[in-house]
């Protein structure tokens, strides 16, 4: 099971560039808002992927989706996991969530 992280700590992680945020939606999802700097991941895209977006492999991952109900994070984080990558958690409220709290997105 993939650790958590909250909206606070995301926030604070977001603000001094520390982690690596991974929006697993991906597609026009992203291209119409995504977290800070997020950088798109979908499930069928991590093992192709992955290595060339994320060479180290203890880096700080966060992935999220669009709300509790979404797998997608949690695909993309066990994936990752399974891959060898040794700090990884997910936003499990989402950018719903992200957006609910008044907080700042991007568009592609």
């Amino acid at each position: 099971m993939t650790a958590l992280i909250t909206r606070d700590e995301l926030k604070a992680a977001i603000e001094t560039g520390s982690v690596t945020v991974l929006d697993t939606l991906g597609g026009e999802y992203y291209a119409e808002q995504h977290l800070p700097g997020a950088v798109e991941l979908v499930p069928a895209d991590v093992d192709a992927r992955a290595p060339a977006l994320l060479p180290d492999r203890d880096a700080a991952i966060v992935t999220y989706c669009s709300n509790t109900a979404c797998g997608n994070s949690g695909q993309v984080a066990d994936r990752l996991t399974a891959l060898g990558y040794t700090n990884v958690r997910k936003y499990r409220e989402g950018i719903q969530d992200w957006v609910e709290a008044d907080l700042p997105t991007e568009s592609a």
